[in-house]
């Protein structure tokens, strides 16, 4: 059996940053023929991190790294092979061949893990790794509840504050994996929607205070001795907030989600999560108040994914490419497959191509 050797360099390159500078938002989509679809997009300001894609086989050792930094976690075989989009080999998002989908969301400053205890090592594992132990060994999410009392979760580095975890599975049902006072919290995600802190159950709560948003225009009214009358479309909009804090995020994208109409097939319902999450992307310098520490990034967007669970594809884009790239899990053989990565974007260039002309 091959082992992963994951490192702290990928790891490091990302929470040493400023998590005020880190955000992420996730969707959840469904088509009328029945595919059930995730999406998300991966963003952190303070610079380029490496972005891999890795392909995990079957039968594939791997060992958690702990806080004293030793190599001597869980240690457990590849169940289900995975296709998984990283920062080096630290996983963020990822589709097994089950259809499981799986990803992490940056939790600062709320919730709190498991304090490390060296007697139970033999159960804990990094919370940077907890995305792929999930991808490695369960096909649902029962399976992966039911897991969770025999597993701890802790930090492995300082530095870094909390994440909680969003697990999707093909038949339809989501949860959302948060550590409240050392003790894992279980949500059912209805909805679909996810950003950063504060904890879910807040964030579902603040959407009432959104109660007045739908789509379309408002109708005219009296207005004293005046009528009133729109401006134009999406005048029942007004009061959506467009800052990019996590809460704000929630907010837009869940109207974005639920707004949108539903369509005909999987590969259209794909299209439309890019679509929807291109209006959630973050222009880089908007997070700096001086202009003279922005890094030379395209955007604060480093890439974004939408995996379709029902037939086991995962797609993405990237900040330096906007072409959506594919991965069909059902043309990947995960018992014969060798562990590989390779980056996301071979060319960091956004590409620019001539319009035809007769």
């Amino acid at each position: 059996m091959k082992k992963l050797n994951f490192i702290l360099l990928g790891i490091i390159a990302i929470v040493g940053i400023r998590f005020d500078a880190i955000a992420c938002t996730g969707i959840t989509l469904k088509s009328q023929d029945g595919t059930n679809v995730v999406a998300r997009t991966v963003e952190w300001a303070a610079g380029e991190s490496p972005s891999d894609y890795l392909i995990v086989p079957q039968g594939f050792e791997q060992q958690s790294m702990l806080p004293d930094g030793t190599r001597s976690g869980i240690k457990y075989i590849t169940f289900y092979g995975y296709v998984g989009l990283a920062s080096e080999d630290y996983v963020i998002e990822g589709l097994n061949e089950a259809g499981l989908s799986a990803g992490l969301f940056y939790f600062p400053k709320y919730g709190s893990y498991p304090k490390y205890d060296p007697s139970q090592k033999d159960i804990t594992i990094s919370d940077t790794e907890f995305v792929a132990w999930i991808l490695g060994n369960f096909e649902t999410v029962d399976d992966v509840i039911a897991a969770l009392s025999n597993i701890r979760v802790v930090a492995t580095d300082a530095r870094a504050e909390n994440l909680h975890w969003r697990v999707a599975d093909k038949y339809g049902r989501q949860i959302v994996i948060e550590y409240i006072d050392g003790i894992a919290t279980v949500n059912e995600n209805k909805l679909g929607v996810l950003t950063n802190a504060p904890e879910y159950t807040w964030h579902m709560n603040n959407l009432n205070n959104y109660i007045n948003l739908k789509p379309g225009a408002t109708e005219p009214h009296k207005f004293g001795s005046i009528t009133l009358k729109s401006l134009g479309h999406g005048s029942n909009m007004l009061g959506l907030p467009g800052d990019t804090t996590s809460p704000s995020r929630f907010v837009r994208a869940a109207f974005y989600q639920t707004s949108a109409p539903i369509l005909e097939t999987a590969e259209q319902t794909v299209n439309q999560a890019f679509v929807i999450l291109n209006a959630m992307t973050i222009p880089i310098g908007i997070q700096y108040s001086d202009k003279t520490k922005i890094p030379n990034i395209p955007t604060a967007t480093q890439w974004t994914s939408v995996t379709d669970m029902t037939n086991n594809r995962i797609y993405y884009t990237t900040m330096y490419n906007p072409i959506i790239r594919k991965f069909d899990l059902n043309e990947i053989d995960f018992s014969t497959v060798k562990y590989q990565q390779h980056p996301l974007d071979l060319i960091k260039s956004r590409p620019m191509l001539d319009a035809a002309i007769d």
